[in-house]
């Protein structure tokens, strides 16, 4: 992925290159199965509702549904994927709306709201084809001057 001003995949952009109104690139996500039993056995939630078709079923979902840890992970690799292996995540705070079955896709997109002393505020948003699966905001901090 590159960034805005022809910043590589490698690098980082820097702050001064970084200015509300930027929009990040989309990013679509095929949510499988796998993907969803992964991500809640990675970060140790064991509720059945994300492993377990029948009991997600049971508790009255249309089947295995991702968890906030998944979504979370995914709404931080979408914005450091975009600023750089440089960037310094402060602060992610999301809150989830219509849930993200297996078989369905969400596709992410920010816009930068914010910036200041090296700071950057992004507006994430997370759809699905029931809506909003995830909306939120990510801080970061960049460098601050780019070698350009």
């Amino acid at each position: 992925m590159t960034a805005p001003g022809g910043v590589g995949p490698l690098d980082t952009l820097a702050f001064d290159r970084v200015h509300p109104g930027d929009r990040l690139p989309e990013l679509r996500i095929d949510v499988t199965a796998s993907l969803i039993v992964a991500g809640s056995l990675a970060s140790r939630d064991f509720q059945d509702v994300h492993h377990d078709e029948a009991a997600a079923r049971a508790a009255g979902a249309k089947g295995i549904f991702m968890n906030i840890h998944t979504t979370n992970g995914l709404v931080a690799r979408f914005v450091t994927d975009w600023a750089g292996p440089g960037a310094l995540l402060q602060r992610v705070s999301i809150r989830l709306g219509a849930p993200n079955y297996a078989g369905d896709a969400m596709t992410l997109t920010g816009e930068v709201v914010a910036s200041r002393d090296g700071q950057v505020e992004v507006a994430v948003r997370g759809r699905n084809r029931l809506g909003d699966h995830v909306t939120g905001t990510v801080n970061l901090q960049l460098p601050k001057a780019s070698g350009r």
